[in-house]
């Protein structure tokens, strides 16, 4: 895919990896639509993506509300006139133990914790990939679809949620390269460790120590080294139905 004049929807792209995946795409020349529940936020990325003079717009939207979404897609072809790509990003972490017994008392994870990360990072996800599979099937638009997954998939202590909620959207890519690629549409995912975002700043600083000892290359990445990974994703028409870690060598 040749980036220069592409479309792509961002997801959670009102801050760290959305928006700096935002910025990266749009110095190769791509047109961005920005979604996000953050209006406020989603203007920031907006105002450095138009720094680099390429059109970007935004859309309010709670990717776990199918209406909004079926709304945001039709909003962006109707804005865009095209769809060539997605970056499903969007995600929230609510970490914690299954169970946890202490002084004689057993606390567990409530399903609305477990419920609150399934529904943004897989319901999320599954919304807006179907959406944005169907504008580039109607537009006839050889597009690529890309989940956001984490080296937590293989499964993380104190992350029941998130690494399922993980897991299940690397599966995902991979379920849609195959019954995608007939109207030639590509579907990947990437699997970052920790990098260096809002999200990982919710843990403490001695679980930042215990993962930086954890990785090969000795530090969490950087948002502008998943951003790239994206951009290859993109660029290369030869890679689907791959989940690309980008890690730093970490493996839980």
């Amino acid at each position: 895919m040749d980036l220069k004049e592409s479309v792509i929807a961002i997801t959670g792209a009102g801050q760290g990896l959305g928006q700096m995946m935002a910025v990266t795409l749009a110095q190769s020349g791509a047109e961005l639509a920005l979604l996000d529940v953050n209006e406020e936020a989603l203007r920031k990325t907006q105002d450095q993506c138009h720094m680099l003079s390429t059109k970007a717009m935004i859309y309010k939207v709670d990717v776990t509300n199918e209406a909004e979404v079926v709304q945001a897609f039709n909003d962006i072809i109707e804005d865009f006139g095209q769809l060539d790509g997605l970056i499903n990003n969007a995600g929230i972490l609510r970490d914690g133990l299954l169970v946890k017994a202490k002084d004689g008392e057993i606390s567990k994870m409530s399903l609305d914790q477990f419920n609150a990360v399934m529904d943004v990072n897989v319901t999320g996800s599954f919304l807006c990939g179907r959406e944005a599979a169907v504008k580039m099937i109607q537009t006839e638009r050889k597009g690529v679809i890309i989940n956001i997954s984490s080296v937590a998939r293989a499964g993380n202590i104190g992350q029941t949620n998130y690494a399922a909620s993980k897991a299940a959207v690397a599966t995902m890519a991979t379920c849609w390269a195959k019954e995608l690629a007939r109207y030639g549409i590509r579907a990947a995912a990437i699997a970052p460790g920790v990098v260096n975002t809002a999200m990982a700043e919710q843990l403490k600083p001695e679980a930042v120590e215990r993962l930086k000892k954890m990785v090969p290359v000795g530090r969490i990445g950087e948002t502008s080294e998943i951003a790239h990974a994206a951009k290859y994703i993109f660029e290369s028409d030869y890679f689907t139905g791959r989940v690309l870690e980008v890690d730093g060598g970490m493996r839980m």
